[in-house]
């Protein structure tokens, strides 16, 4: 794809301060300049040449804004091209103590104080919630630089053995990589800012006279975006990442006052920073051949960002006092270079290699066939390649109508794509003349399928069958056989009918269900005028029992016995009443399930018996070459072979078993599915019929009766809703009152939940592993906790 070049965009954000140097620092009016002044050192005397002005043009200036018009001005744009396909990068560079990391993550108290990242994250999902017509998946990893060593800041969230992977920077064609670096899927808004979190709290910081969470090490968030198009013949697979930088702050040491660790840090933050800035240099020299990118971990793995195809912006933080003139100057050289380098943005496309080498695979097997035909038939006239047009599709339609009412003797026949097209054809007027077949037994006889034995036994019951599955009225009944050809649109109505509970409860014999539930197989066919009577007689004795007054229950009969009975005595009774309905629907599923499986076994049975078939045809037909080529092969004035006629039988009939293989393949596949889902239908009704037994049990023989008084009935709190301790003490969770008060309490409404969720997640977690801490050292040394602390620390680990 034609790549355009592009100029990177930098922005200045200048730290809010009361000591601002409006003197030394001024603002052009358009918002896009810079100015600095400085005094002249009277010290030094007249003769000073030493430059006092300087002046900067960028592509903005952020003074005294919000984090969202921040957001807006510098990351929206390039968050949204790269949801169609364009990697972006943006990297915050400044002095320590500049608002680099403010301005990247943000603050965590408060939801509209988040940064860059908090930000990016939730336009990207939102994004993928109005997404319609692609499949958008998204991981996320967190990648620290401390010392010139890599560090996963996320290794604590996998239980997997990626953490002890020697991390390294790896070179491919496809750009950087990091070897070891756990990349994580999430799903929604809160799994990836609770990820972000986690980091969060995983980064190294100190103090120092400048700052008092300075941040000690180079920190990269990615997010890695992958859309699918939801079209099956679109294999176009679309791949991008935002690298989201926050760079350690330059330090001098002068003013920082930095002493053992912390001064090894800032050496090797400020080593770093310098190589990074001698790639900017080299970057923005067109006559350079060479980028040192390998001088160090930096450098490397931002090689894509630099000098890549990627969009990438800079935000130049600096502090607005007069002390730090220096530094700013610094910074703002650095924002000038940086606009100085070009890079060349693509989308990153790739195709789905297989299913284009599929596509391929099809085609030469169709042309080949075409050229056999074409060789084994004389005396015909050119034949083309290309796929039937609408015109030809009809008129082969029309030829074989014509044929079957007898106006012609023979259908034209001039290549391959015209004899798949005629039996297609005549498939369709078969499945045709076999659905008004069906449509006519079905409108006189309800269907009624011999191995559906829950459904004959109904029937036995209501006295329309037999115990010998006979029918009771010979001269109203019969009994046929009425197979029932598989339909290639068969597939949506049986996964449909798989729904019972939304569709209701069912009459018990309705044979159109029945049929649609149940492949084609021997079924018992009954006059629908039986049931008629059978349903009206019922009809009469429900209306009967109805209108009796109902009967005082004993006591001794509406409730258990003081002890609670067995639980496999329970749940029997249970299936009787209270879960009569889900048993009911339980076992419809389960009987569909089976019949499914039996289906597919018997398709399984015919592809074996096809490919025996195959496999026999196959070595007939070598049998014949063999012997043609020992008696001598005969070819017309052109030279093209003529084969006898029971080779080509041989051939054609190999061509209709390969097809009638290939549908039966696709019919078991179907079934699987089918099986699959059915599966999955029999598993949730068991649990939903385990959970709902568990509740009824709690309520029937657990909780006690002045506890059951207490909860009124059209109350908020119903036995079973929550755990039986809870009942007990009656007391209101406080996670729940905390969930329930969002949607309406939070800043900014339903937006700011996933944020909220995620920060209380990671204080919980950290506040329980510092808990946990506590218990250890009280566990060596119980003298130095007092036994009110220690109740206090076991009481907040049973709330959490």
């Amino acid at each position: 794809m034609h790549a355009v070049e592009k100029k990177v965009r930098a922005f200045v954000r200048v730290k809010p301060t009361a000591q601002f140097a409006q003197d030394v620092i001024k603002f052009g009016p358009d918002n896009k300049s810079i100015d600095i002044y400085i005094k002249k050192d009277a010290k030094k005397g007249v003769v000073n040449n030493k430059q006092t002005d300087w002046s900067f043009k960028l592509d903005g200036v952020l003074h005294n804004t919000s984090q969202e018009l921040t957001y807006e001005t510098v990351a929206k744009k390039l968050v949204s091209e790269a949801l169609v396909g364009y990697n972006g990068t943006i990297m915050c560079y400044g002095q320590t103590g500049a608002g680099k990391t403010y301005t990247m993550t943000g603050a965590t108290a408060e939801y509209k104080h988040r940064g860059i990242i908090p930000r990016a994250v939730q336009q990207v999902f939102k994004a993928i919630t109005r997404s319609v017509d692609s499949f958008i998946t998204v991981r996320i990893s967190y990648l620290e630089i401390y010392n010139e060593t890599l560090c996963d800041l996320l290794s604590t969230m996998t239980s997997s053995g990626a953490s002890d992977v020697q991390m390294a920077i790896v070179d491919c064609p496809q750009g950087v990589y990091v070897k070891g670096l756990s990349i994580h899927s999430v799903s929604d808004e809160e799994d990836a800012l609770n990820l972000l979190f986690e980091g969060e709290t995983n980064r190294v910081i100190a103090e120092h006279t400048l700052n008092k969470n300075s941040s000690r090490s180079h920190c990269i968030f990615t997010i890695y975006i992958q859309s699918r198009f939801r079209v099956l013949s679109d294999v176009r697979c679309i791949n991008s990442k935002i690298n989201l930088i926050d760079l350690a702050g330059s330090e001098r040491l002068s003013k920082t006052g930095s002493e053992g660790r912390v001064l090894k840090e800032a050496a090797y933050i400020n080593k770093s920073l310098s190589f990074l800035e001698q790639i900017i240099i080299a970057l923005a020299d067109p006559k350079r051949e060479h980028i040192p990118f390998r001088q160090s971990k930096l450098t490397h793995v931002l090689k894509d960002s630099l000098g890549g195809k990627c969009n990438t912006v800079l935000v130049a933080n600096i502090c607005g006092e007069a002390l730090h003139v220096e530094e700013t100057l610094s910074s703002l050289r650095f924002a000038t270079r940086m606009k100085w380098i070009t890079t060349e943005p693509v989308i990153n496309v790739t195709y789905d290699s297989e299913g284009t080498v599929k596509a391929l695979e099809k085609e030469i097997s169709l042309l080949k066939q075409e050229l056999a035909m074409h060789d084994s038939l004389v005396n015909r006239s050119s034949v083309t390649y290309d796929p039937l047009t609408d015109v030809q599709v009809a008129e082969i339609k029309s030829q074989i109508h014509k044929y079957l009412q007898g106006d012609i003797d023979e259908i034209d026949i001039m290549n391959f794509r015209q004899v798949q097209e005629v039996f297609r054809q005549f498939k369709l007027i078969v499945r045709k003349q076999v659905d008004e077949v069906e449509t006519r037994l079905r409108s006189k006889y309800v269907l009624i399928d011999r191995n559906d034995f829950a459904t004959i036994s109904a029937a036995q019951k209501v006295g329309i069958v037999d115990v010998d599955h006979h029918l009771l009225k010979r001269q109203d009944v019969d009994i046929i056989p009425t197979p029932v050809p598989p339909k290639p649109d068969e597939k949506k109505s049986r996964t449909s009918s798989l729904r019972p509970k939304k569709e209701g409860t069912k009459s018990l014999f309705s044979g159109r269900d029945l049929a649609a539930h149940l492949p084609s197989k021997s079924q018992v066919i009954i006059p629908t005028k039986s049931l008629d009577v059978k349903e009206k007689a019922r009809n009469e004795d429900t209306a009967h029992i109805d209108a009796q007054p109902s009967k005082p229950v004993s006591k001794e009969n509406s409730q258990w016995s003081s002890s609670p009975p067995s639980r496999a005595v329970a749940f029997e009774q249970f299936k009787k009443e209270c879960g009569s309905e889900i048993n009911r629907i339980f076992k419809e599923n389960k009987s569909i399930l089976l019949a499914r499986r039996k289906r597919s076994s018997t398709v399984a049975r015919r592809i074996n018996i096809i490919k025996q078939e195959i496999e026999d045809i196959k070595k007939a037909l070598e049998a014949q070459r063999q012997e043609r080529s020992q008696q001598g092969e005969y070819v017309d004035e052109k030279g093209r072979l003529i084969i006898d006629e029971k080779e080509f039988l041989l051939i054609m009939k190999l061509k209709d078993l390969k097809e009638e293989y290939r549908c039966s393949y696709a019919e078991l596949q179907d079934l699987k599915a089918e099986i699959q889902y059915c599966q999955h239908l029999v598993d949730q009704c068991r649990n939903k019929l385990i959970s709902e037994f568990e509740i009824w049990y709690s309520e029937s023989f657990l909780i006690p009766t002045y506890v059951q008084n207490a909860l009124k009935s059209g109350g908020n709190i119903r036995p079973g809703m929550i755990p039986i301790n809870r009942v007990m003490c009656l007391e209101e969770d406080e996670q729940d009152r905390f969930e329930r008060m969002q949607e309406v309490m939070l800043p900014a409404g339903p937006d700011s939940v996933s944020f909220y969720k995620a920060k209380m997640k990671t204080d919980q977690k950290h506040t329980y592993s510092r808990t946990m801490s506590s218990l250890k050292l009280m566990h060596k040394k119980p003298g130095h906790i007092t036994a009110a602390g220690k109740d206090k620390a076991l009481s907040f680990l049973h709330v959490t």
